[in-house]
């Protein structure tokens, strides 16, 4: 038995939707930050569930390895085949199933991205409304648990899967969760499949909740003096019960990036980005009440976007802003961290890790999802540079070890993968050694996704 008779039967199944290419399989085994490329076998493309059910089924017998595929978008290595094997790509299978605008739900196939999705959702009134910044595929957002710059008001993909289908790592097809708003019925397997990494199954269908489309939409761009001055508007923001749709900071450094980058004049000190959703009357009263506290802090040129253009080029510009960065220093590589705290320790946490960037000599602005605590520092070196090399991948260690010592995560969104694996015993302790029992019940031959999420060996 082996990987090659796997691949084998698989073409007789799939022919041409079952490539070798090497430039398939290198596009398969990339990432899009620091992590060396690590090409799968073979590339598979099913059409539909019961082909991803046949595909897992021949590499079970064979004990060929799988990984997901959704559109590559992930930050942690969730991807790529570090064992080799079979890398099933869902971007043929990409069918909206059905919208209920009654019921304000929807069914997906895994391969449809969320903007193709909002797309075909404009006529009903309704979106939805995670959205990590890149056009991710839904299976791949679900699998990582992923949220974004809307999480503070809407949640994340957690909060947004109401039921999934799973081909398991046996091959059998099964149903998560209902479409109900609520259940007490038995073990929350949608919770355990959300967040997986693909370590468990491949997910082949998702039914996600909807929200209306708001009224009235207001954004702003907001200067601060400090992050500490921008961090405490913040909180005193959410103690207040402000609707908040999106809060975004932007570091001095970030600013400088995305100015050069987009042709913005933006002052090249700490932002705030945020975004109100409601009535029109409920938006400018929500609008003149951060103003006013952003004063008490500093906060000073107010730009209050309204229109839908000028509002869409302040967020191209955030999303960008990783883009933004990189460009600033072309040729680099980047490690993208992504740690996460109470928020009443985000202040603390920016501030020492800027302190310790600049001490390391590491070129890393700093932005981030405020609203929850969540912030990101794009650590750029030369990959030539052993040196630089050590001194980034050790300023991403400690800005880890801080947020576990200010009682957060190593991870709010971007997931585990292989990147953040070896800080999974700190911060779970027990509880991580379960993690890796699960994983042996559900996949004993551990051909989903190996190397990832769970302990070594497991």
């Amino acid at each position: 038995m082996g990987r090659q008779e796997a691949i084998a039967e698989l073409t007789s199944l799939l022919g041409q939707r079952l490539t070798r290419s090497k430039s398939d399989l290198d596009l398969h085994g990339g990432s899009e930050t620091h992590f060396p490329l690590s090409p799968p076998d073979a590339v598979a493309y099913p059409d539909s569930t019961e082909e991803v059910a046949r595909i897992v089924r021949t590499c079970a017998r064979h004990g060929c390895p799988l990984v997901g595929w959704g559109t590559g978008t992930s930050l942690e290595g969730q991807a790529q085949a570090l064992e080799g094997g079979v890398s099933v790509d869902f971007s043929r299978m990409n069918r909206i199933l059905a919208v209920r605008p009654e019921d304000m739900d929807v069914t997906i196939q895994p391969g449809v991205t969320r903007e193709a999705l909002n797309e075909d959702l404009r006529a009903t009134g309704l979106f939805f409304p995670v959205d990590p910044g890149a056009n991710a595929s839904l299976g791949g957002m679900a699998s990582t648990r992923a949220s974004g710059t809307t999480a503070v008001r809407y949640g994340t993909m957690r909060d947004n899967v109401l039921g999934l289908e799973v081909v398991t790592a046996d091959g059998a097809v099964i149903r998560t969760g209902s479409r109900a708003r609520k259940s007490s019925s038995g073990y929350d397997l949608t919770a355990l499949f959300v967040g997986a990494e693909g370590t468990l199954g491949l997910i082949t269908e998702l039914t996600l909740r909807l929200q209306g489309q708001p009224e009235a939409i207001s954004a702003a761009v907001c200067a601060f003096p400090d992050v500490a001055s921008a961090v405490q508007a913040v909180i005193e923001t959410i103690q207040m019960g402000l609707p908040l749709a999106r809060i975004e900071l932007m570091d001095p450094d970030s600013v400088a990036a995305v100015n050069a980058y987009a042709g913005m004049d933006l002052p090249e000190t700490t932002h705030l980005l945020l975004e109100f959703h409601g009535s029109e009357t409920g938006v400018a009263e929500q609008a003149e009440t951060f103003g006013t506290i952003a004063a008490d802090h500093g906060g000073a040129g107010f730009e209050w976007a309204t229109r839908t253009e000028d509002r869409t080029a302040l967020w191209t510009m955030r999303h960008n802003a990783f883009h933004a960065i990189l460009a600033a220093r072309p040729g680099a590589r980047s490690i993208v961290t992504d740690i996460c705290v109470p928020i009443s320790r985000l202040a603390q946490a920016i501030e020492g890790t800027r302190a310790d960037l600049a001490q390391a000599g590491v070129q890393g602005p700093i932005l981030g999802h405020v609203g929850d605590g969540n912030f990101h520092a794009i650590l750029m070196f030369d990959e030539t540079d052993a040196d630089e090399v050590t001194r980034a991948k050790a300023a991403a260690h400690r800005m880890v070890e801080r947020a576990l010592t200010l009682g957060g995560t190593a991870t709010g969104e971007h997931g585990i993968g292989v990147g953040k694996r070896d800080y999974m015993a700190r911060e779970h302790e027990a509880a991580w050694p379960l993690m890796g029992a699960l994983k042996r019940a559900l996949d004993p031959a551990g051909i989903m996704n190996p190397g990832k999420l769970v302990p070594p060996g497991t």
